[in-house]
């Protein structure tokens, strides 16, 4: 059987889903879209059913699990708060990170990520999970394991799952893919111990609050924390620091592949740098020279002092870019609210828990 694919420019898409593409045919293919997500959304439902009444097995592995997932598809945050929580966790017990990838990328954008910000831990990437969780234990001796991405992944069992909800867009626009950006209902939020909403800077108090109130409503004993990702430095491809002072009037010209390009540049243009232009691309997007040759052409024609990307970009430009006036915005998970009751759930999961303590 021949599957075909089609190509749907990231951008385009959330403007249709939206509703802000109000045309015609756009409204045609809301509709289309609509009836995509009822089927998609039963089948959803019915393996959640089927879990939940354990017709369907779920495997315990020989260690803690702590799973860092989300509701909807994009970016939300979840590799800042992996990082930060295997940082948090290894200072104590060996710990694992389990990831599957990306298609089929072997060590792709955020692996690559985690085996640098963590390198403490173990970075096994393999789509199952199961398989993963029992390479960690008995190869690498790993007592605590993190589960990437690991919300919908329920054939591994896991001990406290942790939501992040991206506060610019924190429900996928209420519809079920492909209509809207939910990966399930909005009722499996239940399943979560806490949730951490990040991007907080970028949203109004009031919104937040809604935001806390809709999820108190789903899940009244979930812990609920805010966050924000805060930029530490701009890193050049050679390694040098630049200071976030000396992006203050600089011109600069960005470009990224994630999930919520808005937020990137949001973030640029809120630390004083005149943003002149940029590019965004699909999630995961895999860069070829062409791509490098354009993006320096563009900058290059608006008198950039400065391009400007993330760091999950930047690790799949290296080869490609040592000619460039290139640097990759660094940043961190930082709490405004919450964090002590986060840490306080984690050491009560872990809390006689660990195997052979």
């Amino acid at each position: 059987m021949r599957i075909y694919y089609i190509r749907v420019n990231q951008e385009d898409y959330r403007k249709l889903i939206s509703g802000q593409n109000s045309s015609l045919s756009a409204s045609l293919l809301r509709s289309f879209l609509g009836a995509a997500a009822g089927g998609y959304s039963a089948i959803i439902r019915l393996r959640n059913f089927l879990y939940s009444k354990k017709w369907l097995k779920t495997h315990l592995a020989n260690a803690i699990v702590f799973s860092v997932g989300n509701i909807t598809a994009g970016g939300t945050g979840k590799t800042p708060l992996v990082i930060w929580l295997c940082n948090k966790i290894t200072q104590n017990y060996g710990c694992a990170i389990l990831t599957r990838g990306y298609k089929a990328q072997n060590y792709g954008d955020e692996p690559a990520i985690l085996a640098d910000s963590c390198p403490d831990a173990k970075v096994i990437v393999n789509p199952d999970r199961v398989a993963a969780a029992a390479e960690a234990v008995n190869r690498f001796g790993a007592k605590v394991l993190i589960m990437d991405d690991g919300f919908q992944h329920r054939r591994l069992g896991r001990d406290l799952d942790i939501i992040t909800i991206d506060s610019t867009s924190p429900f996928g626009y209420d519809k079920m893919l492909p209509a809207g950006l939910l990966r399930e209902p909005i009722a499996a939020l239940k399943r979560a111990g806490a949730a951490v909403i990040t991007r907080c800077d970028q949203t109004e108090e009031a919104e937040l609050s809604q935001i806390e109130k809709k999820l108190q409503s789903i899940n009244p004993d979930m812990i609920i924390a805010r966050a924000i990702h805060a930029p530490v430095c701009a890193k050049s491809i050679d390694s040098r620091q630049i200071r976030l002072e000396e992006l203050r009037g600089k011109k600069v010209f960005a470009f990224c592949g994630i999930g919520n390009p808005e937020a990137f540049l949001n973030t640029i243009k809120r630390l004083g740098a005149e943003l002149v232009g940029s590019k965004t691309y699909n999630d995961h997007h895999n860069y070829t020279a062409n791509d490098i040759a354009q993006i320096s052409q563009q900058a290059e024609r608006l008198k950039t002092d400065l391009i400007l990307t993330t760091e999950k970009d930047r690790t799949k430009i290296i080869l490609n870019s040592q000619q460039m006036p290139l640097a990759y915005l660094a940043v961190e998970l930082k709490f405004i609210a919450g964090e002590d009751k986060i840490t306080r759930l984690i050491e009560d999961t872990l809390a006689g828990k660990i195997p052979g303590n």
